[in-house]
């Protein structure tokens, strides 16, 4: 027999099952609502021009191939953690922080995860959000750590659920690891509001919680790079040494580039430096060393003056299409003549929506419409144009009245 009889076929990714099905599907008006990546108002993939101005310069400079340093590299690093915590920041200031680059998000993720299982004495357990990012679990638990979940958003409102935030979060046990969205809460676009984030905080701080912040969205939710990191500098300003990752998928357009940075606030300058060669030696075995392409390209962008501006004008843009949709999606669904409540639609920010249909009701999208999303109704708001927007509305009309 063979070594490998034993094993089993794995069940379906989800989202790519979606896709999948969108592909085999024949009508005209199909629309593929399930994939997290931007496109344009004509449902085309977007490369930031700012992107392909640095591509360029990386060009014309006839620029090496050689091994980046284990923790990435320097430039991008520093701008990373700048971009994060703002040039005034103290803890940014004083260097009490280590960046390291990461493989995106979910590497840059990973990274951390590896890094508590290894360092964090005090618990194995990570709280998540109810519901939170599909791969957050097997992140966590594929490096030996345990999962729990707080509540977070309310179905019936589609909108958050504070109170039982708050509730369940002042019962978590001291010295575990809380796991927080620092904007764009991914899948469901809710999001506290900056007096509910002190709470959150001061509640945090209370129960002497290790904040682990997942930063995937920066500028990309609001058009605002500082808005977005707003509760990742509060909680820092407050005393709370967190942890955090980032990724510049979204908010550059590089998804495929895997460019992303892991940082942790230490308590000074040379504990820093003990964390930081703790993670060259967890990241060696790992990959060796980041890819250096991606970080190239954003490097170049956040430390060239010219080109950080246009950037800023460019996310902006992207975040403006995303609210520009919601707005017009629910318009439309009163315009088609709909007497539900759609203000969660609106209300929701970066680029998923939790609609709250059903997942008859999406099944019903899938089959009689060929809208294809997940089952949870889960909506990409990325993939609704003003070409498609009107069909959207009157399908989702269709299924709810």
């Amino acid at each position: 027999s063979s070594w490998w009889s034993h094993v089993e076929m794995g069940p379906p990714d989800p989202i790519l099952g979606v896709t999948e099905a969108f592909k085999r599907d024949t009508n005209s008006k199909k629309m593929n609502l399930g994939v997290g990546a931007y496109r344009d108002d004509n449902g085309k993939p977007y490369v930031l021009n700012c992107v392909r101005k640095a591509e360029a310069m990386i060009a014309s400079k006839k620029m090496d191939k050689e091994y980046l340093p284990i923790g990435g590299l320097a430039d991008f690093t520093r701008a990373s953690a700048e971009l994060a915590l703002g040039e005034n920041s103290e803890a940014f200031k004083s260097g009490r922080y280590v960046t390291v680059q990461g493989i995106s998000g979910t590497g840059s993720l990973r990274i951390g995860a590896n890094f508590l299982q290894r360092f964090f004495k005090s618990s194995r357990d990570v709280y998540l959000p109810k519901p939170s990012w599909g791969n957050h679990t097997p992140i966590f638990r594929d490096a030996g750590l345990q999962l729990q979940a707080y509540r977070y958003y309310d179905p019936k409102t589609c909108s958050l659920d504070f109170s039982g935030a708050m509730d369940d979060i002042s019962k978590i046990p001291e010295k575990s690891i809380i796991v927080l969205h620092a904007c764009a809460h991914n899948p469901t676009g809710v999001d506290p509001r900056q007096e509910q984030w002190k709470d959150l905080a001061a509640m945090v701080k209370k129960r002497n919680l290790l904040v682990y912040f997942d930063m995937a969205y920066q500028g990309f939710a609001s058009g605002d790079i500082n808005r977005d990191a707003w509760a990742v500098r509060y909680f820092i300003e407050q005393g709370i040494n967190v942890i955090l990752s980032q990724s510049y998928a979204k908010n550059m357009g590089l998804y495929g580039e895997r460019a992303g940075a892991f940082t942790v606030i230490c308590s000074d300058a040379e504990e820093a430096k003990r964390v930081e060669s703790q993670l060259k030696i967890l990241i060696r075995p790992m990959y060796s060393n980041p890819p250096l392409n991606g970080a190239r390209i954003a490097s170049i962008i956040l430390n060239t003056p010219d080109l950080r501006k246009e950037w800023l004008v460019e996310v902006k843009g992207m975040a403006d299409r995303i609210i520009s949709m919601r707005t017009q999606l629910v318009s439309n669904l009163k315009k088609e003549g709909s007497s539900h409540n759609w203000q969660h639609i609106t209300d929701q920010i970066g680029m998923f929506c939790f609609t709250g249909l059903k997942p008859e009701q999406v099944e019903r999208l899938i089959k009689e419409f060929s809208i294809y999303m997940t089952k949870d109704g889960r909506i990409s708001v990325a993939g609704v144009t003003s070409g498609n927007v009107g069909y959207l509305a009157h399908a989702i009309h269709q299924v709810t009245k």
